[in-house]
């Protein structure tokens, strides 16, 4: 199997986990066609699992998710001697992410398409398909993250990757009890340099393979803009002060996001922030940085990870973007309203920060730590 030079130290140890792996060692991986998810696919060989490869079809056209991801994943699954099974998700995607994607920019909120694809289009259909038609009663993804079974209450708690600047926990808070029980992440314990390497001894095709820094929908379309551009024709409105005076034009409120400076075409006698897209107005609110931040906010749909749902206040650290520096922040349980409790999710809480927090955007995931451990997370809502 090994082609290239001795594994390194976080290599052997994630074989050791993979052998040692309680229950049945036969696995479908989800192969995107990356290194990272090649990766877990040889490993899981290389420890004697059964193992098939299973890729989504997610859109048609260009984009490494899409046809060069099919043939790359392809490749690795020839290369490794497993099956390799496509399936066709583009309904179900075009539904549930490209759908809610630009009802969300035009209703101005700035959605987190990454954690809704990883809980409706990718883990929840891929366990399904893999037990009822490859009777494979595991997945495995090349995510940064690590699960610890048997935490409080028996429940399956999510953690941070090891490799704080890869770390994908963020963007997996949503996923339900029933998913985390039967996802294996065997990167979970390497660091990127790791993965390069322990794929450069695998002779994998994807081992150099640059990662996409895009959105996949933005890498499809050729950046975010184009994307919305062919959802949203142009809607000319106001940039305006919080005061309501105008300041500039814009073309559509789903090209700003909360926070933006730049690109604002606003000639101001301070740096102008976006503080707010009102969407019925149609207009763009901005100000100047010294009042865009916020004390605090609402966090709806919250899914509870590796605990109950608290009962009462609890000092948490929490994440507001994916890149974002964890902060110290109180966390309180509100009481559901009407409309949430006809959601499948109808948890709520406020958020309090320690100190103001800049860029606190709707629709985005507000994700809780106790250090390494995630113990959940919910959507950043409009007051």
């Amino acid at each position: 199997m090994a082609v290239g030079s001795t594994s390194t130290r976080a290599g052997e140890a994630a074989l050791e986990r993979l052998r040692q792996w309680p229950g049945e060692h036969r696995v479908a991986v989800g192969l995107s066609g990356g290194v990272d998810s090649s990766l877990t696919a040889a490993l899981l060989v290389e420890a004697g699992w059964q193992v098939e490869g299973l890729t989504l079809w997610l859109m048609s056209g260009k984009g490494a998710c899409c046809a060069e991801g099919l043939v790359d994943a392809a490749g690795i699954c020839e290369q490794l001697g497993i099956p390799h099974h496509v399936v066709d998700t583009r309904e179900t995607f075009q539904q549930e992410i490209v759908q809610r994607l630009v009802d969300g920019y035009r209703d101005g909120i700035t959605p987190l398409p990454c954690s809704q694809c990883n809980r409706s289009v990718k883990f929840g259909p891929m366990l399904d398909w893999a037990l009822q038609e490859r009777k494979l009663p595991r997945i495995a993804t090349g995510h940064y993250a690590r699960i610890r079974h048997g935490g409080d209450q028996g429940r399956h708690q999510l953690l941070r990757g090891l490799d704080t600047r890869k770390d994908q926990s963020y963007f997996l808070y949503d996923l339900p009890q029933e998913v985390l029980g039967r996802i294996v992440f065997p990167l979970g314990e390497l660091t990127k340099p790791d993965t390069r390497l322990e794929a450069a001894r695998h002779g994998l095709r994807t081992a150099e393979k640059p990662e996409s820094q895009d959105l996949c929908l933005a890498d499809h379309h050729g950046s975010m803009r184009a994307f919305l551009d062919a959802y949203l024709p142009p809607r000319q409105g106001e940039i305006v002060l919080a005061d309501g005076t105008v300041v500039g034009e814009h073309d559509g409120i789903e090209h700003f996001t909360i926070g933006q400076r730049k690109g604002l075409g606003v000639a101001w006698r301070e740096p102008l922030h976006v503080i707010r897209l009102d969407a019925a107005m149609n207009r763009v609110v901005v100000a100047p940085r010294a009042e865009a931040g916020r004390d605090s906010c609402v966090v709806g749909a919250v899914n509870w990870v590796s605990i109950d749902p608290i009962e009462g206040p609890r000092t948490v650290e929490v994440q507001v973007r994916y890149r974002s520096t964890p902060v110290r922040a109180e966390l309180s349980p509100l009481p559901a309203t009407e409309a949430d409790q006809q959601r499948e999710r109808p948890h709520r809480c406020r958020l309090s920060f320690e100190e103001e927090q800049f860029s606190i955007t709707p629709g985005q995931a507000a994700v809780f730590y106790e250090g390494e451990t995630v113990l959940g997370g919910g959507l950043i809502q409009r007051e």
